[in-house]
């Protein structure tokens, strides 16, 4: 029987829009078609300015989180991503933590679907009063009533049509889900951005190019000392650098590289006699899934505390959370615990803040692994469940009973949840004190996202094949 909390809710669920499911199988090509469809869709929001806001030059006090929320100021898709992925955490958890009984019956699934998906809704019109209200776009005041609500609708609006694209390629339609393509999208156009950008900007020493490719050879065609110029290719600090774009390269080809990492554990069919196969047990066995949990996490606090700290400025328990600095184009943290939760800048502040180099690591590496092993409890991917699972399908392990399994996967699940949480902090660490383009935690979360879909091409293209040949 499912839970009552979640049958009180059904009037509310029923109302919401829902994309439904697909009466016939979905060919790959219209797959594609339609994440294409899916990430237009998205592209041209983020370009659509909100009616009604108050434009100008100040500093962005959700700078850091953009990249994560697959967000972009003031335009449709300022929300981006944060009210899905907040919601479905938290309902994650309510059900891991048997507060919510979800049930086994397509019902129960069903309504667990729709709460999460009202929850997102609720989310996103909270989200969107609060940054109206605590002037986001200008003050209240002076904007008016019925702009503050045309600034509030415009957001609620967009915030469900991401939740629908999101429900569209989960429900089979496309491929992957709406919150990895965003995310990608967001993360490979900063870094082709931040590499190919022709905007100029005005320096001490002239004017330079902010993409770091086009600003090498602008310096090598306009600096009379060649070699000084090519220097500062590399090295320069304001501006984007070929160290950096060197840097997010290789963190790319290391987290591929470690995608690889895998134990195949035999398996076996107890109803048909020679039908073995494995099941594959990988380093990142529950894949971007702490970066995204710990970067939502994060976000929520940064957002609080620079929404309480605008507010109430020198109190001791606002400044203990966060002291925020307001810069020309974004707020940073230079004390309180958000400012120990930030990447040291550069490199020499690594050596010159040895502090906070060592609580960054040790939050990073803690956290990363504490959310990967409590996820796979949470999502049902835990031992138990992959022996259950394997029950059901009429498999077991090679050499192991069906009452023995779950020892065996025991030896292997956590271990890997633990230690590829351990190593996505690493590498998010790593690229973060490098000064890889778009954060180390952009970069992963891109990463493995990209090859999740060259897993989903290659599976798709394999299907097509043995449809072909039978």
């Amino acid at each position: 029987m499912g839970n009552p909390l979640l049958e009180a809710l059904y009037p509310f669920i029923s109302i919401t829009p829902e994309v439904e499911k697909p009466q016939r199988k979905v060919n790959f090509k219209e797959k594609v078609m339609w994440t294409v469809i899916t990430l237009l869709i998205f592209l041209v929001c983020c370009q659509i300015p909100l009616y009604g806001i108050v434009t100008g030059d100040s500093a962005d006090p959700l700078y850091w989180m953009r990249v994560m929320m697959a967000s972009n100021r003031g335009t449709l898709m300022e929300l981006g991503i944060s009210p899905i992925v907040t919601s479905s955490l938290i309902m994650q958890f309510l059900a891991g933590a048997k507060i919510i009984d979800v049930g086994s019956t397509p019902k129960d699934r069903a309504l667990f679907e729709g709460a999460q998906k009202l929850f997102g809704v609720i989310m996103t019109f909270g989200q969107a009063t609060a940054y109206v209200m605590t002037g986001m776009y200008g003050e209240p005041a002076s904007l008016g009533v019925v702009v503050c609500m045309l600034i509030i609708l415009q957001l609620l609006v967009a915030g469900i049509v991401v939740l629908l694209l999101d429900e569209l390629l989960q429900k089979g339609y496309g491929l992957g889900s709406g919150i990895s393509l965003f995310i990608t999208t967001n993360v490979c156009e900063t870094i082709v951005w931040k590499a190919f950008s022709p905007m100029t900007i005005s320096q001490g020493k002239g004017t330079e190019f902010e993409g770091a490719v086009i600003a090498l050879f602008h310096l090598l065609a306009t600096r009379v000392d060649k070699i000084r110029g090519l220097k500062e290719a590399f090295y320069r600090t304001n501006l984007p650098n070929l160290t950096n774009l060197m840097a997010t390269v290789i963190i790319f080809l290391v987290v591929i590289y470690f995608q690889g990492f895998k134990v195949e554990i035999p398996i076996k069919s107890t109803r048909y006699r020679g039908q073995n196969t494995s099941y594959p047990i990988k380093l990142f066995y529950t894949s971007n899934i702490p970066i995204i949990l710990q970067g939502a996490l994060v976000s929520n606090l940064f957002i609080i505390s620079q929404m309480i700290s605008s507010r109430f400025a020198g109190n001791f328990l606002v400044d203990l959370i966060g002291v925020w600095q307001q810069t020309s184009y974004r707020a940073m943290p230079v004390g309180g615990l958000c400012y120990y939760m930030t990447a040291p800048e550069t490199l020499a502040k690594v050596v010159t803040e040895p502090l906070h180099s060592l609580l960054y690591i040790l939050f990073m590496l803690g956290s990363c692994a504490f959310l990967s092993v409590k996820w796979i409890d949470v999502s049902g991917s835990s031992a138990k469940d992959v022996a259950r699972q394997l029950r059901e399908q009429n498999m077991v392990i090679v050499g192991y009973r069906e009452t023995t399994m779950v020892q065996h996967l025991n030896q292997y699940i956590p271990t890997a949840a633990a230690f590829g949480g351990l190593c996505i902090g690493a590498l998010s660490v790593i690229a973060d004190f490098m000064g890889a383009i778009g954060s180390g935690t952009g970069i992963l979360l891109a990463v493995t996202m990209i090859y999740q879909y060259f897993e989903i091409f290659a599976k798709e293209q394999e299907s097509l094949s043995n449809y072909l040949i039978f």
